[in-house]
């Protein structure tokens, strides 16, 4: 695409790394912004060239620590104020997204408060993958364009070229995912029935259907510690699988889980680089979604269907 063209893509401090391979896709350049930061950890953002009538694209990741999520509310108001045609935040990971409802009293719902946020600050559309929860999408009063992870995961499954494939999901919640990709792929569809006595402690988990002699592929959104899917993974080796690899959208992997994955039943997890990795651990691979967001910024700026770009 021309350098002049309508639309421009800026970026986060620390989602950098996907936005500029956005833009090789894209063949534009990536922003020009820059971010100071001051010595009692507060930080200004500007733009270092005029954004005036023009569509700008700022991709920036929500995962901890929070100053990701405030850099991506400066950039937002820096925009409005500079006079930017219009705004739109490519979050491809949108963090808070677990706390999507009031499961006890006297809770926050984490994921409202952060639409909230990026409304008020004013966003005109948001651009996101695999939200923990649908309804996430209802938070918003402005439209949403929710691309979903199987487009790079599901061709890399076929990729394996396993006869006895087998998907499974590691808890009843992520059924509804986990039935899409064994439909797609007309294989047979395993469940885990997990139990918490708290937030990422599992305390009992049971298998609802047959592994054995199966080449096992664990789907699910996000791992954070890798407790449940390292304990599913393990549970169905036991149970006499082939092989059991995990593949998910957000590589979250907090505090144990890079140990845990490592020394687990998994032959591999693959992950999308909506988040950035650096501990390294062996079993773990990451596939881009750049292409698939640089795409959907060429459909919206030029009006056209993002439907197409789905593979569920």
């Amino acid at each position: 695409m021309s350098e002049k063209a309508s639309f421009m893509v800026f970026s986060g401090t620390n989602s950098r790394y996907l936005a500029e391979k956005i833009c090789q896709h894209l063949e534009c350049p990536l922003g020009n912004m820059n971010i100071t930061h001051f010595a009692d950890g507060e930080f200004a953002v500007s733009y270092e060239e005029s954004i005036r009538g023009r569509d700008v694209f700022l991709v920036q990741s929500t995962f901890p620590n929070s100053d990701n999520l405030m850099e991506l509310l400066l950039m937002i108001d820096a925009a409005k104020r500079a006079s930017a045609k219009s705004i739109v935040a490519v979050v491809p990971y949108f963090g808070w997204a677990r706390q999507d409802r009031k499961d006890k009293p006297r809770v926050s719902i984490g994921a409202k408060l952060v639409a909230n946020l990026l409304s008020v600050a004013g966003i005109d559309r948001l651009i996101t993958m695999d939200l923990h929860a649908d309804q996430i999408q209802g938070f918003f009063d402005v439209p949403v364009d929710h691309l979903y992870a199987s487009a790079v995961l599901l061709p890399y499954i076929e990729s394996l070229k396993t006869e006895d494939l087998v998907i499974a999901t590691p808890d009843v919640g992520g059924s509804k995912r986990a039935s899409s990709y064994s439909k797609y792929l007309n294989v047979p569809l395993v469940l885990c029935n997990k139990q918490r006595l708290k937030a990422n402690v599992v305390a009992s988990m049971q298998i609802i259907g047959d592994v054995k002699g199966k080449d096992v592929v664990i789907v699910d959104d996000m791992v954070d510690t890798a407790g449940t899917i390292t304990k599913a993974a393990d549970i169905m080796k036991e149970a006499g699988a082939k092989s059991v690899r995990a593949v998910a959208s957000h590589c979250v992997m907090s505090g144990p889980a890079s140990e845990r994955v490592q020394n687990s039943a998994l032959e591999e997890i693959v992950f999308t680089d909506s988040i950035p990795y650096s501990n390294r651990c062996s079993k773990v691979k990451q596939l881009s979604i750049a292409k698939l967001f640089a795409e959907a910024i060429r459909r919206v700026t030029e009006k056209e269907s993002i439907s197409e770009l789905y593979l569920l």
